[in-house]
């Protein structure tokens, strides 16, 4: 089935989580629009993104996979909520995510919910991949815990960003990791269905041009 891309973009910006105007990326480059995951904020509009998600999913990788992983914080709300959707759809996966420092009390360990098992194929979901670093930083949590198939990395947004070796950011880390990457949709979808005015437009293929990745 797979998802609308322009139902998905109309619903970002409605959530107030794809906004345009003058910003700086985490990485210091001004840029002409971000996303914010952070702002979803309703019962409603979290129903709605794990389904937009569950969509893509199953439109990308079937039933190819066991458990969902969610790398803190972020990625918290996103596993469980694409769960859920998942199960609405008759696709029972577990779910887990990290906590950031570990638990040294209780039943202790640094994975909360599903326990990986060896052989389990994790899917890993993101809100938006721009260097990869909270990608690096939780596969040797998961791969710790257990030896697991990483399955791929779904993400809301591709910003098509120039990787550390000159790479499409989120395809550099599908290499590193020897894993599928897929976004739901891209900046380029972004210009093409957003609706965006002239100035907004061209704005954003300056930021591609002097930051982009090739192709």
């Amino acid at each position: 089935m797979g998802v609308d891309r322009e139902a998905f973009i109309e619903f970002m910006i409605e959530s107030e989580v794809l906004t345009f105007g003058d910003f700086v990326t985490k990485s210091g480059r001004p840029t002409p629009y971000f996303v914010n995951t952070g702002r979803y904020r309703t019962g409603e509009q979290i129903r709605r993104l794990g389904g937009f998600y569950a969509d893509a999913i199953l439109d990308r990788w079937g039933t190819d996979f066991d458990v969902l992983f969610g790398p803190a914080y972020k990625g918290i709300p996103l596993s469980v909520t694409t769960a859920a959707a998942l199960a609405e759809r008759g696709h029972e996966v577990g779910f887990c995510f990290n906590r950031k420092e570990a638990k040294d009390h209780g039943e202790g360990g640094v994975l909360v919910g599903h326990t990986p098992r060896d052989g389990e194929r994790v899917l890993i979901i993101e809100d938006v991949t721009t260097a990869g670093t909270s990608i690096r930083e939780t596969v040797p949590v998961l791969r710790a815990a257990a030896d697991v198939v990483l399955s791929g990395l779904v993400i809301s947004v591709d910003r098509r960003e120039r990787g550390p070796n000159g790479g499409a950011a989120l395809a550099e880390v599908g290499d590193e990791f020897s894993m599928p990457t897929h976004a739901i949709v891209t900046v380029h979808d972004v210009i093409e269905l957003a609706g965006l005015d002239v100035e907004t437009t061209a704005r954003m293929h300056a930021y591609l041009e002097e930051f982009g990745a090739a192709g």
